[in-house]
């Protein structure tokens, strides 16, 4: 088993789909055939047992399940994650990971691809404990305005940068928009953070000088930090108590 891919948004489509199952917007079955339309078969590791992500969530449920937080860590940035070392280092690795928010604990759920034999590609999950502490995260109209101020840095710095035309993908290309239920605010901001993200990722460096490489890749830090903060904001929008959304 591999590390999944590190442009699967997998983590974002359970957070996304079981915040919307958890909060009675859609069913049980439709949120698991969401996210495994989008990488197959899942099932999660639990100590030495394993489990399908159905079974699983009902599981937990049953244990006091009340929410699902996104964590989109980098190394030096570890957004979203609040420990222990064992935890925080898998998803860094990963990339990615989902905290399985219960009554007084929780639990911290890792990605990784899941191939047995030919035909069979799906995700492993695996479970470990972690932080109860919640993470100093962005709400998510500092989200917005952190993003929006981003994108105009980046554009400017840009500017100047020639180079491979790069262009952003159509919104059709982005697999993982927000379940029903969320803030209209956070699907726009999820929408457009997710492109970003791709487009990213999709960043052509051919053609470009050290000094070209060097302004664009700051420009891209800043922007990066700003999308993912951004994504991780749009996912917990559902379950953010106390502020009006728009």
């Amino acid at each position: 088993m591999d590390r999944v891919r590190i442009d699967s948004p997998i983590s974002a489509i359970l957070v996304s789909w079981g915040n919307a199952w958890l909060a009675g917007h859609v069913g049980l079955d439709e949120a698991v055939d969401r996210v495994e339309r989008a990488a197959g078969p899942q099932v999660v590791a639990v100590d030495s047992s394993e489990t399908t992500l159905r079974s699983f969530l009902v599981d937990q449920r049953v244990e006091g399940l009340v929410s699902f937080r996104l964590a989109l860590p980098i190394p030096g940035d570890p957004l979203g994650l609040t420990g222990p070392p064992a935890f925080n280092g898998s998803a860094i690795d990963a990339g990615q990971a989902v905290v399985a928010v219960l009554a007084g604990r929780c639990l911290g759920l890792v990605p990784a691809d899941d191939r047995r034999g030919s035909s069979y590609s799906g995700v492993r999950w695996t479970a470990c404990a972690a932080s109860a502490v919640e993470p100093s995260l962005p709400s998510l109209a500092e989200a917005e305005q952190a993003l929006s101020a981003a994108m105009r840095s980046a554009t400017e710095a840009l500017l100047g940068v020639d180079g491979p035309a790069q262009g952003f993908p159509a919104l059709d290309t982005v697999d993982d928009a927000l379940a029903p239920g969320y803030p209209g605010r956070a699907h726009r901001v999820g929408a457009l953070a997710a492109r970003l993200a791709l487009a990213l990722r999709l960043a052509d460096e051919r053609g470009l000088t050290s000094g070209q490489l060097a302004t664009r890749g700051e420009a891209f830090r800043e922007l990066d930090r700003a999308v993912r903060r951004a994504r991780v904001a749009a996912h917990h929008a559902i379950v953010e108590s106390g502020q009006p959304q728009t």
